[in-house]
């Protein structure tokens, strides 16, 4: 029986947050408001959503011994996820410079700090939790060699396990780490880095091309227009849900950690995305992306 619904490896970083009425170009400065700390980071944000969805939810990441890494535990703690495997020190906590427009968009500067020291020994080192999770769900805001590692570890669990990635911040990605995706998950900018050309055509296209590199399902998120999932057996198009935007920081998080979850539960692909945009919609309607995250009682009231 398996003790988590969903292992999230990946990154927890603190998000600095300032609103700004439009953003900067090249060697411009602009006026902004108050600086607002959250919690966040990919991984950290996966693992909260999920639980406070009602996942059996741990987190195997790094953070600093310092003011945000205490604030990124308690915040976790509080959403139910199982922080044993947050390991401490190495150096300073990550943090997520981002500023935020009036329709809600976001740019986001990343220093990983203790993310960047996240090694294969660690993800070695927690077999248990690897052991005891049903799907396992990982990133690249940490070094791509622990994003390897966890592939060959959830490949050499057998079928039982089930990997979901979302290569962001995008680059390119070895055919190990490819071939134990079930599903890859990206969004447009994201599939161009992987395929390494200009995506061109429709997503159908793009999914087709993503799908020969290797992964055994795809799933591309489009914005407004949804999300398209595809494997072997063909493609199809998800609904998006309309709702109106106030931050979409995190969101893509959100949708991230809801279909992994789904997918552990027993649900199609396509199922498993349609919830998971439900869940994204509410998550860009709150400020932040932690303290946007909905419940399922929630999501069904969308």
């Amino acid at each position: 029986m398996n003790t988590y619904d969903l292992l999230v490896v990946g990154s927890a970083n603190a998000d600095l947050v300032v609103g700004v009425d439009r953003r900067p170009g090249a060697g411009e400065t602009v006026l902004g408001s108050d600086l607002v700390v959250h919690p966040g980071g990919k991984g950290a944000n996966q693992a909260v959503a999920a639980a406070k969805l009602g996942a059996r939810t741990a987190l195997l990441a790094r953070v600093g011994d310092d003011g945000h890494g205490a604030l990124l535990r308690e915040s976790m703690e509080s959403a139910g996820v199982d922080t044993s495997g947050v390991l401490v020190g190495g150096a300073p906590t990550g943090v997520a410079l981002i500023t935020v427009d009036p329709s809600g968009d976001n740019s986001i500067v990343v220093s990983p700090g203790a993310n960047g020291r996240l090694t294969p020994d660690d993800v070695r080192a927690a077999g248990e939790l690897f052991a005891g999770a049903r799907v396992v769900s990982t990133l690249l805001e940490i070094p791509l060699e622990t994003v390897a590692e966890v592939a060959r570890g959830v490949s050499g669990s057998g079928e039982e396990t089930r990997l979901v990635l979302n290569p962001s911040p995008p680059a390119p990605l070895p055919d190990e780490v490819l071939a134990v995706c079930d599903p890859l998950i990206v969004n447009e900018h994201e599939a161009r880095v992987v395929l390494g050309a200009d995506t061109e055509g429709e997503p159908e296209d793009w999914a087709r091309a993503l799908l020969a590199l290797g992964p055994r399902s795809v799933v591309i998120t489009l914005g407004a227009k949804g999300a398209l999932v595809a494997d072997a057996s063909g493609t199809s198009r998800v609904a998006s849900v309309k709702v109106r935007a106030v931050d979409t920081t995190g969101a893509g998080d959100a949708f991230t950690a809801a279909l992994a979850w789904r997918l552990g539960t027993g649900a199609s692909l396509a199922e498993a995305a349609a919830y998971a945009a439900r869940v994204g919609a509410a998550a860009v309607t709150k400020e932040g992306a932690q303290m946007s995250y909905p419940t399922a009682e929630e999501v069904a009231a969308l």
